[in-house]
């Protein structure tokens, strides 16, 4: 397999990766549930990204792949979500239909959120065009190089189920499930450093 070239994202290939990301989650069950409708999916999930994940950018820990066949952000230690964003989003742009379930989910996550210092990844994705190639999993353990070297956990909800035998194959272990009324699961996972 060839060497996979990982690069930081800097914000001047925010949007890019972004854009990847949104590509990436196209078919994603709790983005998906969130903005069933197709327009309202574009719109809204590039501004999702930013509030959950887009302080990566200023912290060093987005990441990029082969001319962004995938993307990961990952937030450092003590550095947290925009909530009031988020919270404000998805209040205004949320399917009417999940905004009752929708705070409770949010709610559900934070019970399972490590209370410790540690490293948290909102978002990996890769290009569907890309997929099965190696970029998932070389942005992944280019990742967790620096979780062990600081030895720090590392924690993720996992909004598709069938991404969760990829990530027990890097050490993380299932917490549990996160469902409230008509939710898609979510599945809280965490890898203790090596």
């Amino acid at each position: 397999m060839a060497e996979r070239s990982v690069k930081i994202a800097t914000t001047s290939d925010e949007d890019s990766v972004i854009a990847l990301v949104v590509l990436a989650f196209g078919t994603d069950p709790a983005a998906r549930w969130t903005w069933p409708d197709p327009r309202q999916y574009l719109q809204h999930f590039p501004d999702f990204i930013r509030a959950l994940g887009g302080n990566a950018f200023a912290h060093r820990s987005a990441y990029h792949i082969d001319g962004y066949a995938g993307a990961a952000l990952w937030l450092p230690p003590g550095i947290a979500p925009d909530e009031d964003r988020l919270v404000a989003l998805l209040q205004r742009t949320g399917s009417a239909s999940v905004q009752e379930d929708l705070l409770a989910v949010f709610e559900h996550m934070g019970r399972y959120h490590p209370e410790e210092p540690h490293w948290y990844l909102p978002f990996i994705g890769v290009d569907p065009l890309q997929q099965g190639k190696g970029q998932g999993g070389a942005l992944m353990r280019h990742a967790l190089v620096r979780c062990d070297q600081d030895h720090m956990p590392a924690y993720l909800e996992s909004s598709n189920p069938k991404n969760i035998p990829l990530y027990r194959r890097y050490g993380f272990e299932l917490l549990g499930t996160i469902q409230a009324g008509g939710s898609p699961p979510i599945f809280p996972m965490l890898r203790k450093p090596r």
